[in-house]
């Protein structure tokens, strides 16, 4: 779904976003296309294992021009260093996060939603899969639910409810005949039937603070919000839109020039997920992986050679392409073969290493439609995934100062 962000009450800022937003969309395919790490190549093959690779150490990271601190480097990792002797890069990191905050508490919901945009809401009593059909042709891949009978929300529908279904079948074959007659009222009963964690159905109005709607998407695990109003004359919900995690770090990585001030790198800030990774390899079955898509409430399983070197991602809404039109056999397709049906406008594998800072993965979503970034070392060896929420809860949630303030 379009999204893009605007700014009610400042026109200035508004229209600095959309120029800029409209300059980085134009230039954010040729990015994708141009910096490619490790020998990738143009219309790299997912089969082949050289998908495209954009990394911030590759293009981003400023050229460091002076010392930073006679005290240190801030290279250390946190509590190694004597609590008296704050850093320059400590205290503009804890300015920086400071500026976010302060920004997210004064901007609404309401401001990062686009002058004109088109809102697709689902009727629960529609098929699921007829509602598969329209993200298809619509390219988006989640919806807001409405309940017609009470006439109010009723949720979210996201590619996750999808992936619930597929599990339900799979685990009970004799129903499968069934599922064109599935309905999207009775997706929370697929959620009980496989034993998943259901996720919260939150909404927040438009004009309630951006903080408050990036610490209920944080509570419940949600990566995207939806807004609800009432309407003034019949008092019943009305459906305005949705926010996702990536349009409103793009707000703030716009807008907060102070994320600039995020100088220290991945590995002084124990942000992302290094252990227990769920991982696969090319000959990998779908359905395996799609088992740990759920089973880790994850949106991606990296896709690794003998070696551990990583050659792809699997995403959760690789599934869509695979069962558009009923066709469910292509669930028992390899990883290499159903990455291959992705579209040819794919941007490319997003990664970053433990010593690339936030400044430049905030550059880098600003630039760049991002939804996680996979970290990797030199020899492009995995060593954790950076999701766009731990950049949210560091960025929100993060201690400030020696007394743990927040």
């Amino acid at each position: 779904m379009s999204d893009e962000a605007m700014t009610a009450d400042g026109p200035q800022l508004a229209e600095h976003y959309h120029q800029d937003i409209a300059q980085d969309d134009a230039k954010a395919g040729e990015v994708a296309r141009k910096q490619v790490a490790g020998g990738g190549h143009e219309g790299g093959s997912p089969s082949s294992g050289a998908p495209h690779f954009v990394a911030p150490l590759s293009y981003l990271r400023p050229v460091q021009t002076r010392a930073l601190s006679a005290g240190g480097s801030g290279g250390s990792r946190p509590g190694t260093r004597d609590s008296k002797q704050m850093t320059v890069v400590d205290r503009e990191q804890i300015e920086g996060l400071r500026a976010i905050r302060a920004f997210l508490n004064v901007r609404t919901s309401y401001d990062v939603l686009p002058l004109s945009y088109r809102l697709i809401v689902f009727d629960t009593a529609l098929l699921v899969k007829k509602s598969l059909n329209i993200l298809i042709q619509c390219g988006i891949v989640s919806a807001p639910l409405w309940d017609s009978k009470t006439s109010t929300f009723a949720g979210l529908l996201t590619v996750s409810d999808y992936i619930n279904v597929i599990q339900y079948y799979w685990q009970n074959p004799d129903a499968l005949a069934q599922i064109d007659q599935f309905k999207l009222n009775s997706l929370r009963e697929v959620e009980r039937a496989i034993g998943v964690n259901t996720i919260e159905t939150v909404s927040i109005h438009p004009l309630r603070p951006l903080y408050e709607a990036c610490t209920r998407m944080l509570q419940s695990r949600a990566r995207r919000i939806p807004l609800v109003d009432v309407d003034d004359e019949t008092q019943r919900e009305m459906v305005v839109s949705l926010v996702t995690q990536y349009r409103i770090l793009k707000f703030v990585s716009v807008n907060v020039k102070e994320t600039q001030m995020l100088k220290k790198p991945l590995r002084d800030l124990h942000v992302g997920s290094y252990s227990n990774l769920a991982i696969a390899h090319m000959e990998t079955p779908v359905m395996d992986v799609i088992h740990m898509l759920v089973k880790k409430n994850i949106s991606c399983v990296p896709i690794l050679d003998s070696q551990g070197t990583v050659l792809n991602v699997f995403e959760a809404v690789d599934v869509i392409a695979l069962i558009k039109g009923g066709d469910y056999e292509k669930l028992n397709l390899s990883a290499a073969k159903a990455l291959e049906l992705r579209s040819e406008d794919f941007p490319g594998i997003y990664t970053c290493t433990i010593n690339d800072r936030l400044d430049t993965i905030f550059d880098t979503i600003r630039k760049s439609r991002v939804h996680r970034l996979v970290i990797i070392d030199e020899a492009k060896q995995l060593k954790g995934v950076l999701s766009l929420s731990d950049i949210l809860d560091y960025t929100l949630n993060s201690s400030l100062g020696d007394d743990g303030s927040q």
